[in-house]
């Protein structure tokens, strides 16, 4: 979702950042940044979620978390205000980062099959975020190139490994 006045990223102009936001509100984010004209860029995925039995297609932000921000030099403060963004990180090279950025624009307009690989390091401490599973925590492991997340019993000294998704995994700090 880029914002409605522009139909590149590369025609905004002003200095950018990337907001992490608060768990959720990204799409929360873009409407209060679309309100007080500040640009940006939310890639969106269309994906197919089974809820109560029933089918529906639903757009998620494609790097959960995260809100591209073009701003000029008043708007840094009003995106804090929003009380959406946990931090603002300055962009060290912005023609890098828009190169990228319209690659996956295009591919996501183009509706091709496209996964988003989180960076979860095998060792790294991962929470469920969705499903039957939801709230269970344990290092991540790959096996054949699949994600696994290790549960243990330590008084026993054994443990069993449950493979998931990796888009149901978020890294516990």
């Amino acid at each position: 979702m880029l914002c409605p006045w522009v139909d590149r990223i590369e025609d905004l102009a002003g200095r950018w950042w990337v907001a992490h936001t608060r768990s959720r509100q990204e799409k929360a984010l873009a409407r209060d940044l679309h309100d007080r004209g500040v640009g940006y860029f939310l890639p969106m995925q269309s994906r197919t979620i089974v809820s109560g039995g029933r089918r529906r297609r639903v757009q998620k932000p494609f790097f959960p978390s995260y809100v591209f921000v073009c701003e000029g030099d008043d708007d840094r403060d009003a995106i804090l205000k929003t009380n959406r963004v946990c931090q603002l990180m300055p962009v060290c090279d912005p023609k890098a980062m828009l190169a990228e950025l319209s690659a996956i624009r295009g591919v996501l307009s183009d509706g091709a099959v496209i996964q988003h690989l989180p960076n979860l390091v095998e060792g790294s401490r991962c929470r469920v975020i969705s499903g039957p599973l939801r709230g269970i925590e344990g290092p991540v492991v790959r096996i054949r190139g699949r994600s696994s997340i290790f549960l243990r019993l330590t008084v026993i000294g054994q443990g069993a490994l449950v493979e998931i998704d990796p888009d149901l995994l978020e890294p516990v700090y």
